[in-house]
């Protein structure tokens, strides 16, 4: 394995994570202090992931094309601009103006945001090498969870900095001081990061929606299982924590940022939890992926039925949160590591562009939703929606192929 290469792209992905968390926590809770309705902070968001669906299937096709060291570059300087351009909101602005400017800035830093993380997890596949085809695909889980883990540990501290920034600098400063610090990490990206990251190849635009049934099925499941997580995390469990907990900005930044630690720390670990560090169980990470998606359905079902019941409902949420983040978290790792198992390298930045397509579609339609559920019917409405999502995740996983029968002709030829 090229360990100065990963050290290196693993580096730059995590500072722009923390900007990425802090980002989300410093634009939720601003405008929910401005007194913006639920639906109206789920609007804030839509062009964020709208964009992560464009920019991931185009995305894809660019990093072939050209590299991963351009795109990944591309997606450091976009944030940069993002936080820079919204740091201009004002006040003063008419709402509607000020929601039409938020979610500019916030479409530029949906692009960065997956442009960077297509680049980085694409990457591992050029990285990461074994000494046979099953090392090869063991030292690619373990080191896809390592990145993705200590992703989703820094995006939790992110949300801690944003909520801390808020309350100490406000919501500009705060602002201003993560765009320095960035541009600081890009320098260093540009000046270190020498390696082109994978091979340019020519290629057919019409080569980004050809994918094999393997990669068509796994995206399907992931588009389920981030729009499940997303449509009561992003807005209505904030809102929960806020205006029902009364809890303070620092206090729902410290949680968010724990729950997202914690289940960064559980995915970095996922390998030796699904397989107990055997071979023979390697060769049954799909059967896990259905085992697994199955239990995640289970806990978030017995969360709504307590919520629903009166059994405790603050706790129940709670509890229930910190097991629905440990279970999600292992989902995610077996997805992250299928797809680059599915995947031909030749091919790794177009199909994992495909993927992150399919997380973002989720991640846009579970933001809509958690808007409009906490809206309509409160955290209770978020976890039964949450529920019907992770059912449709679960039987897309049913019918997932074994990785060693996955490679099948795709319907378009590349060029």
């Amino acid at each position: 394995m090229n360990v100065r290469s990963y050290a290196l792209v693993t580096g730059a992905y995590w500072a722009f994570t923390i900007t990425d968390g802090a980002l989300r926590m410093l634009v939720l809770l601003h405008f929910a202090f401005l007194g913006y309705s639920p639906l109206t902070l789920g609007f804030l968001f839509l062009l964020y992931e709208f964009f992560g669906v464009i920019t991931n299937l185009y995305g894809g096709w660019l990093g072939t094309r050209f590299g991963l060291r351009p795109t990944l570059l591309a997606g450091l300087a976009l944030q940069v601009i993002a936080l820079v351009t919204l740091a201009f909101v004002e006040r003063t602005w008419l709402p509607w103006v000020s929601v039409v400017w938020v979610m500019g800035s916030q479409a530029l830093s949906g692009i960065a945001k997956d442009l960077t993380k297509m680049s980085s997890k694409s990457a591992l596949k050029h990285i990461v090498k074994g000494d046979d085809r099953e090392g090869e695909h063991t030292a690619l889980f373990k080191w896809v969870a390592v990145l993705t883990g200590s992703k989703n540990a820094l995006k939790g501290v992110g949300f801690f900095v944003g909520g801390a920034l808020l309350s100490g600098l406000g919501f500009a400063p705060a602002l201003w001081v993560m765009a320095g610090g960035l541009f600081v990490v890009l320098c260093l990206a540009l000046a270190l990061i020498t390696d082109q990251l994978g091979g340019v190849k020519k290629t057919a635009l019409g080569a980004i929606l050809s994918k094999s049934a393997a990669i068509n099925r796994l995206s399907l499941a992931r588009f389920f299982l981030f729009g499940a997580r997303d449509i009561w995390f992003v807005v209505g469990l904030p809102l929960y924590l806020y205006e029902v907990l009364g809890w303070s900005f620092e206090g729902v930044g410290a949680f968010m940022a724990a729950w997202i630690i914690g289940y960064g720390i559980v995915q970095a670990f996922a390998p030796r939890l699904v397989t107990g560090g055997t071979s023979s169980s390697r060769r049954s990470v799909v059967a896990s992926a259905r085992l697994w998606a199955l239990v995640l359905l289970v806990v978030t079902g017995l969360i709504a039925i307590a919520t629903s019941t009166g059994f405790h409902p603050e706790v129940s949420i709670l509890v229930g949160l910190v097991l629905f983040g440990v279970v999600f978290a292992i989902n995610s790792a077996i997805h992250s590591f299928l797809v680059l198992a599915y995947t031909d390298e030749r091919e790794v930045a177009l199909d994992v562009g495909f993927y992150y397509s399919a997380n973002a579609a989720g991640r846009l339609a579970g933001t809509l939703l958690s808007g409009l559920a906490f809206l309509v019917g409160g955290i209770l409405a978020c976890l039964w929606v949450s529920a019907l999502f992770l059912l449709a995740s679960w039987c897309c996983s049913l019918v997932l192929p074994s990785i060693d029968t996955s490679r099948v002709k795709r319907t378009a030829p590349s060029s």
